[in-house]
């Protein structure tokens, strides 16, 4: 299983990244994690006479995390996309992914399915699980059981123990970084590396991805690549993303 950082930044593009969008390719199916400014790069890596199947799961509607979407008319995708969120997901994106913004679903060369989860368990398409997690608007954490291995993903958040719950015994949680060490703020929730470390030992996962640098906080590549040694890396191991790079577990 192999995934790609489309985009690692939060809130907004600079020259060291664009807005979050993770590409996961397993035997059988594409994962598109949220859909940023890194959206944009995704045929990059799925060519127009591939047929695997396309699942965009949104973490929530803040719109570092579903821009991206305003470029589906630019792909040539042969087979669908089935897009995953919360309670509300269509009538939200019917409205922006529309006139005056741009080209709405039912126009594009290719069918987009809208699907809303709730909190739990579902075995379409494959093992998911999702739950709430804490921010400043509802935001969906998710867990992913698949090709026999589980990737948790839980992006724009404080401390909340449904992280624990989705990263538990997870192959790779990856979480969002929004602060650096000693920062925090109770009136809109995000992780420092602390946190997200603590967030992980407690789940027990093997390996802890930080993505979702706020871009006003980290202003370059070498501020993330610092946390390395600012904080315990040795368990479990630690992945500082960075866009374009790529990963297997």
């Amino acid at each position: 299983m192999k995934l790609t950082f489309l985009g690692t930044n939060g809130w907004y593009d600079t020259s060291t990244g664009n807005t979050p969008c993770i590409l996961v390719e397993t035997e059988n199916s594409y994962i598109v994690l949220d859909a940023g400014n890194g959206f944009y790069k995704l045929d990059n890596y799925i060519n127009g006479s591939d047929e695997k199947p396309i699942y965009l799961f949104l973490s929530h509607f803040h719109l570092d995390h579903i821009a991206g979407l305003h470029i589906l008319n630019k792909f040539s995708f042969k087979q669908s996309i089935r897009i995953y969120g919360q309670s509300g997901t269509k009538d939200i994106l019917n409205n922006i992914i529309n006139y005056p913004y741009t080209v709405p679903f039912d126009e594009l060369p290719f069918n987009v399915e809208i699907n809303e989860l709730k909190e739990g368990r579902t075995n379409d398409p494959f093992t998911i699980q999702c739950g709430f997690l804490n921010h400043s608007s509802r935001c969906l954490g998710y867990r992913f059981e698949v090709d026999n291995k589980v990737i948790a993903y839980c992006t724009d958040t404080g401390i909340h123990e449904n992280i624990v719950k989705l990263g538990k015994d997870a192959d790779l949680l990856i979480t969002e970084c929004s602060f650096k060490i000693g920062q925090f703020n109770p009136y809109w929730p995000h992780l420092n590396p602390e946190e997200a470390l603590l967030m992980a030992r407690k789940s027990g996962a093997k390996k802890l991805a930080l993505t979702h640098f706020d871009a006003n906080i980290y202003r370059s590549k070498a501020e993330r690549d610092e946390i390395t040694s600012q904080i315990d890396t040795e368990s479990p191991e630690i992945i500082v993303a960075h866009d374009n790079m790529e990963i297997t577990i």
